[in-house]
């Protein structure tokens, strides 16, 4: 029987190593949860031939499985809680589902899959846990929670406000960035087919008449010439330059966190990058514990799931210090990665014994911020951008009639 090596924590938070023997990950995972662990990490099979799958009923289906857009996702969340809340059993939940999926599409394969592996003797969590390209940690666990307590249903309701809430959030950001690079990127190619193909014709006439040119028209004609003989390159290499280091940055721990420490402290877009981490924290973190998964266990999950390696490795801060039996407020305070009031609102929560609310509060608060700096910073763009442009076409066309200016003045 193969082994595994796994790495958890225990109801009190302490972290446990050790190795089991199982015939599948699934099993695995599952004698760890009946000794009262909680794997941190997906447990690792030592030797031998991959587990099989448990379930072993063959299909057609690929067993790995791709990612699906979130929309997909958060559509069929909605609808799975719908029919639960109606009192259909989950399998015949997730093959009307299925039916109502593209033939081919990667949610068909998915919920297909999951479907087999419940019609099994699996779980709905176990299930969509092989998965997580397409179900993450975050979901899982939820499920598995809301299956713990009877309430799959309102689990799911909640599970698929939150993805909408995060999805509307992303929509937001990307559509304010959409207008300024397309200005952006219509203004470099206008004005790089200028200095290409326009101010050269310009500079056969200044060269035939012999006069010495003033400064800015031999700035604008060596700007010209070198973008001509393959200068032109470097404005598309430099920002896919730029890309290729930051991936490869983020490609390590310590670059990951230098690139998300220097986002924050962007003007502006560090500001919303700070402020929509901080409501996908309390989002997600309210979420969990909303839904009765541990809250040593619901710090992890944050901590994966934050966005910026800052507030991650500020969440795994928090969680270590309440192993030791501190609450989540004063570590938090300590991080200084928050403000007072969000630190002030988790404090109240816990004495209230209401945290989930006030984490939903005030990631909801956080959120419609963000959405009033999105809005800020697009009309902060839009000047910026004019006068910018406005000043490099005033710069060219000075450039090629001061010239012009000088050989009318002789001709009279």
């Amino acid at each position: 029987m193969p082994t595994f090596q796994y790495e958890a924590v225990n109801g009190v938070g302490q972290t446990t190593k050790g190795k089991l023997e199982a015939a599948t990950l699934e099993e695995a995972n599952a004698k760890l949860r009946q000794q009262g662990l909680f794997p941190t990490k997906e447990p690792k099979q030592l030797k031998g031939k991959s587990a099989p799958k448990a379930g072993g009923r063959s299909s057609s289906r690929p067993r790995s499985l791709g990612g699906v857009k979130k929309k997909v996702l958060t559509q069929f969340t909605r609808q799975l809680a719908t029919l639960q809340a109606a009192g259909m059993p989950v399998l015949r939940s997730l093959r009307v589902l299925e039916d109502q999926q593209k033939k081919g599409s990667g949610m068909r394969n998915a919920i297909g899959t999951v479907a087999d592996d419940v019609e099994s003797g699996n779980s709905l969590s176990e299930s969509m846990a092989r998965h997580p390209r397409v179900f993450d940690r975050l979901y899982s666990n939820m499920v598995r929670a809301g299956e713990a307590a009877g309430v799959l249903d309102e689990i799911l309701e909640r599970l698929s406000q939150f993805m909408e809430s995060s999805e509307s959030l992303k929509r937001k950001i990307k559509g304010a960035m959409i207008y300024p690079l397309v200005v952006i990127l219509a203004a470099v190619g206008i004005v790089t087919g200028l200095l290409i193909f326009v101010v050269p014709k310009f500079k056969e006439i200044f060269e035939g008449t012999g006069k010495e040119l003033p400064a800015p028209t031999q700035l604008l004609l060596s700007i010209s010439n070198s973008i001509e003989t393959g200068g032109w390159v470097w404005i598309f290499a430099l920002p896919i330059g730029m890309w290729m280091s930051i991936k490869l940055l983020r490609m390590t721990e310590g670059g990951n966190l230098l690139v998300d420490k220097s986002i924050l402290r962007i003007p502006l877009i560090g500001g919303i990058a700070g402020k929509g981490t901080i409501s996908r924290f309390c989002s997600t973190l309210g979420t969990l514990i909303h839904a009765g998964v541990p809250i040593l266990e619901a710090l992890t999950i944050t901590a994966n799931t934050a966005g910026n390696e800052v507030y991650s490795k500020a969440i795994r801060h928090v969680r270590e210090q309440i192993r030791e039996g501190e609450t989540i407020a004063k570590p938090l305070r300590q991080t200084g990665v928050v403000d007072s009031m969000v630190v002030n609102m988790i404090d109240v929560g816990e004495e209230t014994g209401k945290l989930d609310d006030m984490l939903d509060r005030v990631s909801k608060v956080y959120e419609e911020e963000v959405k009033t700096m999105v809005e800020g910073l697009t009309s902060v763009i839009e000047p910026i951008l004019i006068i910018v442009l406005g000043t490099i076409v005033a710069f060219i066309v000075i450039s090629l009639f001061l010239p012009m200016i000088g050989m009318l003045e002789g001709v009279s």
